[in-house]
């Protein structure tokens, strides 16, 4: 079958740069899914996308559809004709709809039964005329949350469309596409090469359009971005950090990237690097560069969209414009330090947290009370942690903060050096919000992990007696993000924090809200259920997930330890066997109640070599494991375990454990009782078995 390369480019006005490569790559998964579907193999297809346009290429398109036979089933045949053979209105309907006569019709077994069927041959369709349309399509698809109009067309699309170029090998495909006749006429750098640019083949895309000094290859584009960013850091032997969703944003915006390095004022080196940085990255979409040590240079790297004849006029029209933002930090820095964190937090009972919640000084001093409480179970210093919760939000009414959001606990830090507070206290202040996203840095400092526990603590509780908790997909509040991030302080941060009892502690501090009984399960219950996909992401299986879970320990980081425990045991070669035997042991008592419970075993009532056994089993496994156990080495104490796996054997093997004698079938469920309570000191291993 004869192929051609495909290529079709939508030119447009300046495309948001934040939806660039989602823009480009919907383009492509749309166009390949039209292919597909109508049934048209290519040899690989890519995209292109720069600010003005979005482009794909299939190379090696088929030419036409493949030829296909199109089968249509009709009525059985036993109501097709009548007991005379005659056709019936059925089948004769039948014919018609196929626009043949009766005598065209086969015979075909169809879902068990004999029915009349058509046969004819569809020729495929040849791959020009079904192009327009597809793309016509693919575009429509796009996700695009709001559209624009232009002109007297009624048509719609993310930024007016300027040109189109669609050709299948060197023919032009004269396509409508969103109110534009299709050519081979792309356009090159609006500045550059503001000619029109002749396409003469989908081959030749790139290298014409590089020609016309545009890259339209957005990873090659990227990569030579970074490199051009790196050389100059270079040139002042600087180390130049690159924000990936910068370096995304930067190749977004231009077609014709030219690095250029220019400088600031040293005073400026005295405000918060973090706000020196925010100011070059989120509003000049700069580069910045640190030295040696770390230390933030006074320097920027710029991406230039023009080859300049004069670079320094362009270095000069940059720095000119970062000036006064960095000027805005400084006045904004100097300012804020003439009040004290403390002298606002007043301030802060005029912000509402949440209107049912009450205020930010409320939430203050419920997060202090909780972080005082939370202090004394870790043997933290009570004062500080109290302290740093009283000053935690009152930076959100700083002018820095209210310019850069972002810098939301880290002006904190610095005010509070500022302060002379004690150095734990600022840190915390920062620490409070970490984990900020998945995978961020925890807390270093104790007190930063109290308080960052103690303020997601207090808005889950809050938010759960209110009945806002997270539903399906939607979490509004990112409490499961909150919850993940408490579990991972305590277990990475290896903090013996009974958790439940700390829920409790948070929902003590609620005296306003008439909270309903079981929210502190309720709450405790959501945050262990985050544990789930933490481990699923380690190939831990759910089935050891929920066996620790089915006791639920109310310390995390001993849950964490029983999981791995088990997850290690899991693998042995007698774990199977040992779930199996925990399964039948729990099934059998819980038929038989409390009834049968009894304080020890008697060994009067020992009929049987296996019982014997498994009772002298039993008592040098609790002997050696307990001990274990008491010092959470919960895998040493398993494998201990899994030494009785052939006494249980044996005993199930020869032993009837409901003896008619009623004293020594209450004498051999306590046994099991006994059996059970060893394996419950780390999980109910019987889930292993599944359900």
């Amino acid at each position: 079958m004869t192929k051609r390369d495909f290529l079709v480019e939508i030119g447009t006005g300046e495309l948001p740069p934040k939806a660039l490569r989602l823009l480009s790559e919907a383009f492509l998964a749309n166009t390949r899914a039209a292919f597909e579907s109508a049934g048209l193999s290519f040899d690989r297809i890519e995209a292109f996308a720069t600010p003005r346009r979005l482009a794909v290429r299939a190379l090696g398109l088929v030419e036409s559809q493949p030829d296909k036979v199109v089968e249509k089933t009709g009525p059985a045949v036993a109501a097709a004709f009548d007991k005379g053979g005659a056709p019936t209105p059925a089948a004769l309907g039948f014919a018609r709809s196929c626009g043949v006569a009766l005598e065209q019709l086969e015979q075909a077994q169809k879902d068990g039964a004999l029915k009349l069927v058509f046969r004819s041959f569809a020729k495929g369709s040849q791959t020009s005329t079904l192009l327009p349309d597809m793309i016509n399509k693919a575009l429509a698809g796009l996700p695009i949350p709001k559209k624009m109009r232009w002109g007297s067309t009624r048509d719609e699309f993310v930024r007016p469309v300027h040109w189109v170029v669609m050709l299948f090998g060197t023919e032009v495909i004269p396509a409508q596409v969103l109110g534009i006749t299709a050519g081979n006429q792309s356009r090159g750098h609006r500045f550059m090469h503001p000619a029109p640019v002749t396409v003469s083949a989908a081959t030749n895309y790139e290298a014409a359009l590089r020609d016309a000094k545009v890259l339209v290859s957005y990873e090659e584009r990227k990569t030579l971005v970074r490199e051009l960013v790196e050389a100059e850091g270079a040139k002042l032997k600087a180390s130049v950090v690159i924000d990936d969703d910068l370096l995304e944003e930067v190749t977004s915006l231009v077609e014709w990237p030219v690095a250029l390095t220019g400088r600031f004022e040293s005073h400026f080196l005295e405000v918060p690097s973090e706000a020196l940085i925010s100011s070059m990255k989120s509003h000049q979409k700069c580069f910045y560069l640190l030295d040696s040590q770390g230390a933030l240079l006074p320097n920027f790297i710029t991406l230039s969209n023009i080859e300049s004849t004069d670079p320094a006029q362009v270095i000069a029209g940059n720095e000119r414009v970062i000036r006064p933002r960095l000027s805005d930090a400084k006045f904004f820095y100097d300012t804020d330090r003439k009040t004290s964190l403390e002298a606002r937090t007043e301030q802060l009972k005029n912000i509402i947290f949440q209107q049912e919640l009450g205020t930010v000084h409320e939430k203050s001093a419920r997060v202090a009370a909780l972080s005082g409480f939370i202090a004394a179970e870790l043997n933290a210093d009570e004062s500080l942690c109290r302290r740093a919760a009283l000053l935690g939000k009152a930076d959100l009414l700083t002018n820095l903060v209210s310019e850069f959001a972002e810098l939301q606990g880290i002006a904190g830090y610095y005010y509070a050096l500022n302060d002379g507070e004690p150095r734990e206290v600022a840190l915390a202040l920062n620490e409070q919000y970490m984990p900020r996203f998945s995978g961020d840095e925890l807390p270093t400092s104790v007190t930063g992990c109290v308080l960052a526990i103690a303020d997601k603590l207090d808005t889950i509780v809050g938010l759960f007696a209110i009945g806002q908790p997270p539903t399906g997909s939607k979490d509004p509040f990112a409490l499961r993000r909150a919850a993940l991030g408490i579990l991972r302080i305590i277990v990475e941060k290896q903090l013996n924090l009974d958790l439940l009892a700390s829920i409790q502690a948070a929902c003590a501090g609620y005296t306003g809200l008439r909270l309903k009984p079981g929210l502190d399960t309720q709450v405790f219950d959501f945050l262990l259920e985050r544990f789930k996909a933490w481990y699923q992401s380690e190939g831990i299986s759910v089935e050891v997930f929920q066996s620790v879970l089915a006791l639920k320990p109310a310390r995390p980081l001993e849950f964490h330890r029983r999981v791995h425990a088990v997850h290690e045991f899991s693998r042995r070669p007698e774990a199977l066997a040992l779930a199996a035997a925990n399964k039948r042991v729990s099934n059998i008592l819980q038929k038989q109640g409390a009834e049968f419970s009894k304080t020890a075993i008697d060994p009067a009532l020992l009929r049987h070599d296996a019982e014997r056994t498994l009772v002298a089993v039993l008592e040098q496994c609790r002997k050696e494991a307990t001990p274990l156990f008491a010092d959470s080495r919960f895998a040493a104490g398993l494998e201990v375990l899994a030494s009785s796996r052939d006494a249980i054997d044996a005993f199930f093997d020869a032993v009837l454990v409901m003896d008619e004698d009623l004293a020594v079938r209450h004498n051999r469920i306590t046994m099991l009782g006994e059996l059970r309570s060893l394996f419950l000191q780390v999980a109910d291993i019987s889930c292993l078995q599944g359900n």
